[in-house]
C-alpha cells in the first residue's frame, strides 16, 4: 500500500495486470475501487516473486501481448519509458531482455543495487561514456539486470519460459537471465529510459548461523550455482553431499547433537536440492513456454 498508488498511476496509459499474493493490507480493495480497469489476479496463498510474474505473464500472452513490461510494487515508471524500450527492441530484436535506468525512489541518484550490474566488469563504457561525455548508445549489454522493471520480447518468453519454480524469492531473475543468454538472447540497459525504484532507505536483515533465514540463503546459492544452464554440471554438489553426511555421522558419534543436527539438515538438504536442480536443467535447456499456464485463471 505505501506504493501502490503511485506505481498504478504511473502505469495508466498501458494495459495493467495485478497478480495479488494473498496480500494482508488493503490491496485488492483500493484497486478495485481506484482501478477497476486493472485486471486483478487474486491469489489464496503467496506463491513467491516468481510463480505471480508467470501468471501475469500468462495472462498477457493469451491476450496476444507483442511485449510484457514486468514492474515491482516500488517501482514507478516515467513518461515514456516502455515506449523507449520498445523503439530499441525494434531496431536491436536479439535483445531478450531490456531494462530502462533504475534511479532511487525520489529520482536523484542511481538505485545503489542497479549501478552494480553497470560497472566495468559488466560493461567496461557505461560509466566512461557519461564521465567522458561521449556519445551514449541505444543500449549496453549486460549479463545481468535485476527484474523490477523488466520488457520481455514475446519472441524471449516463448523460447525460455518463464521464472524457474526452484526459486521463492530472490535469485530467479538471475536463473532467468543466465537462461536468456543460453538461449542466444541478449540482456541490455536503456540509458534513454528510467524508472524510479523506492527502496533506498530499506536495510538488509542480518541473518544468524544455522536460523531458518541462513539455511534459505544457503540453499538459493546452491540453486543459483548449480542451475546454471550455460554451465556443465559440477560433480562438486555430490562431494558436498558426502562430506555433510560423514560430518553427520561424525558428530553423532561424538554425541555432539547440536552440531550433528546441524548437518543432517544440510545433507537432506542437498539431497533434495540436487534432483531438483537436474530436473530444473533439463527442463530450462528446451525451448518452450516453460512454467507459464494456459488455462483460464
Amino acid at each position: 500500500m505505501p506504493w501502490l498508488s503511485k506505481c498504478l498511476e504511473s502505469t495508466k496509459p498501458y494495459a495493467v495486470v495485478v497478480v495479488d499474493n494473498n496480500s494482508k493490507d488493503d490491496t485488492v480493495n483500493f484497486i478495485k475501487s481506484n482501478y477497476p480497469g486493472v485486471n486483478l489476479l487474486q491469489q489464496s496463498k503467496n506463491l513467491g516473486f516468481g510463480q505471480a510474474n508467470n501468471l501475469g505473464m500468462s495472462y498477457a500472452l493469451k491476450q496476444g501481448a507483442d511485449y510484457v513490461f514486468l514492474l515491482n510494487q516500488d517501482a514507478y515508471l516515467e513518461k515514456d519509458t516502455i515506449e523507449k524500450l520498445v523503439e530499441v527492441h525494434n531496431k536491436t530484436d536479439h535483445f531478450g531482455i531490456l531494462s530502462p535506468i533504475h534511479l532511487n525512489g525520489r529520482g536523484s541518484r542511481l538505485d545503489q543495487q542497479f549501478s552494480h550490474y553497470l560497472n566495468y566488469t559488466c560493461n567496461k563504457d557505461f560509466f566512461s561514456d557519461y564521465v567522458l561525455n561521449k556519445t551514449r548508445m541505444q543500449v549496453y549489454q549486460v549479463p545481468y539486470v535485476n527484474a523490477a522493471g523488466w520488457l520481455l520480447s514475446r519472441e524471449c518468453i516463448e523460447k525460455v519460459g518463464g521464472f524457474d519454480p526452484i526459486f521463492f524469492h530472490y535469485g530467479e531473475d538471475i536463473n532467468y537471465c543466465q537462461r536468456v543468454i543460453y538461449h542466444g538472447f541478449k540482456i541490455g540497459v536503456v540509458p534513454e529510459a528510467k524508472l524510479l525504484h523506492d527502496r533506498e532507505n530499506r536495510s538488509g536483515q542480518q541473518i544468524a548461523y544455522g536460523e531458518r533465514k541462513y539455511f534459505q540463503a544457503m540453499e538459493r546459492q546452491l540453486k543459483l550455482k548449480y542451475a546454471d544452464i550455460s554451465n556443465p554440471w559440477d560433480p562438486e554438489l555430490d562431494n558436498l553431499i558426502r562430506k555433510r553426511r560423514n560430518s553427520w555421522l561424525k558428530t553423532t558419534i561424538k554425541l555432539d547433537f547440536k552440531r550433528a543436527s546441524f548437518f543432517k539438515r544440510e545433507y537432506s538438504m542437498f539431497k533434495c536440492l540436487k534432483s531438483e536442480v537436474l530436473l530444473s536443467r533439463d527442463t530450462n535447456k528446451l525451448q518452450g513456454l516453460n512454467y507459464l499456464k494456459f488455462k483460464d485463471q
